[in-house]
């Protein structure tokens, strides 16, 4: 044990080699800075022109800036601490770190949700979204999303369990590792309200979608020509509208495959059997979750170009 250790007791070393935290923080720099410089861009992309500035881009928009926050001020300390190969931050900054890491991770989650209800209302409601989509809704609606993504990142702060280094100690995260009352409800309700329940509200909302699109385009064929114009006018609406859903769709694909390793060591901590975790069992997942800050700007680009889903306007 170092000094360090020593003095403060919260600290714990763990036995793994020199190379192993250097592969670590080789990702974690690469996550870091395309996470920073990508969604920069997309903030800078939505400031700069006014057309992006519609209802559907402010939740695309809200998600660039957790992502950018949650790379700006996860990766550079993740980054010292591999190098140090242990936290050296003190109790203090790890409390900090970890909740910022949920604060961002949890919005972005509940933000994919928002825009997924928001594209659900706009496809299989579109006389209820005349009125549903507005910007001053939007606002509140993220607003509300900020407001969830708090009052979990608070509790481990206020007791409801704790933050602690984890995996090779050159992070923190809440507490799924101790079998306490307290830690255990609360993965297990964080799991279920922050990633399982949302999850399954989303593929209700696609499903949803999907057949909306489906029938909509049988009504078309079976109306005389009449009335198809209209319809296929209506219709085209719709595809429209499932461009931009579908956009979301791939982003929230990846943001679930990347918590989704995360989300299964913690679970397998609360069923108790954290024994067979070692420390790379745990690392591993931890920067493949904070890699999720870094895909959407990609995805925007790739399909931007095909779409142009940017120059929609409401």
């Amino acid at each position: 044990r170092s000094e360090m250790d020593v003095d403060h007791g919260f600290y714990r070393q763990v036995d793994v080699q020199d190379h192993a935290h250097y592969i670590v923080a080789f990702f974690v720099l690469v996550i870091g800075t395309v996470g920073v410089t990508g969604n920069a861009l997309v903030m800078y992309a939505f400031f700069c022109n006014k057309k992006l500035r519609t209802p559907p881009n402010f939740f695309i928009m809200n998600l660039a800036v957790s992502d950018f926050l949650m790379a700006i001020t996860q990766s550079p300390i993740f980054f010292v601490n591999s190098l140090y190969k242990g936290w050296i931050f003190g109790e203090t900054g790890c409390k900090i770190y970890a909740f910022c890491g949920a604060l961002f991770g949890i919005t972005s989650m509940i933000n994919l949700l928002a825009i997924s209800v928001d594209r659900y209302i706009v496809i299989t409601k579109p006389l209820q979204a005349i009125q549903w989509t507005s910007k001053r809704r939007t606002c509140f609606i993220i607003g509300l999303v900020w407001l969830y993504s708090l009052a979990w990142s608070l509790a481990p702060l206020l007791g409801w369990s704790s933050y602690i280094p984890e995996g090779l100690m050159t992070s923190c995260t809440w507490d799924y590792v101790t079998s306490t009352p307290a830690n255990k409800s609360y993965t297990l309700m964080l799991c279920c309200f922050v990633f399982f329940i949302p999850l399954g509200i989303i593929s209700y909302c696609y499903l949803c979608m999907f057949l909306a699109i489906r029938h909509a385009s049988r009504d078309v064929e079976r109306l005389g020509s009449q009335v198809r114009k209209s319809a296929l006018i209506q219709q085209q609406s719709i595809k429209t509208e499932w461009k931009l859903a579908k956009i979301a769709f791939v982003v929230i694909i990846v943001f679930v495959l990347s918590w989704s390793p995360y989300a299964c060591v913690t679970l397998i901590a609360w069923a108790g059997y954290g024994n067979i975790l070692n420390p790379y069992s745990k690392a591993v997942p931890a920067v493949i979750a904070k890699a999720s800050a870094i895909y959407n700007p990609f995805i925007y680009a790739i399909i931007h170009s095909k779409y142009r889903w940017v120059q929609r306007s409401d």
